[in-house]
């Protein structure tokens, strides 16, 4: 399984996991801070690009801005720093 992390629009963050969701078995959404509207997306192998033309579709239309690839969350006060 391979992280990625993002910055979402926080008002969409449901509706990216849902979305997601519903390629059942192909990504794992979770959120890492709320606020600032930071997910990560375990992506099961062999579907990348699946999971890259789905953000980038939906990208059209809300925030969805790639962090790190392999980025590692820091928790500092309670928000998550990434590391780049």
């Amino acid at each position: 399984m391979i992280r990625k992390y993002y910055r979402v629009d926080r008002r969409e963050i449901c509706l990216l996991r849902f979305i997601l969701e519903g390629y059942d078995g192909m990504a794992i959404m979770t959120t890492i801070d709320s606020r600032r509207g930071i997910v990560v997306i375990r992506i099961a192998s062999g579907c990348e690009d699946d999971v890259e033309m789905i953000l980038e579709g939906l990208g059209k239309d809300i925030l969805i801005e790639t962090l790190h690839s392999q980025g590692m969350p820091c928790l500092k006060n309670g928000s998550a720093d990434l590391f780049y």
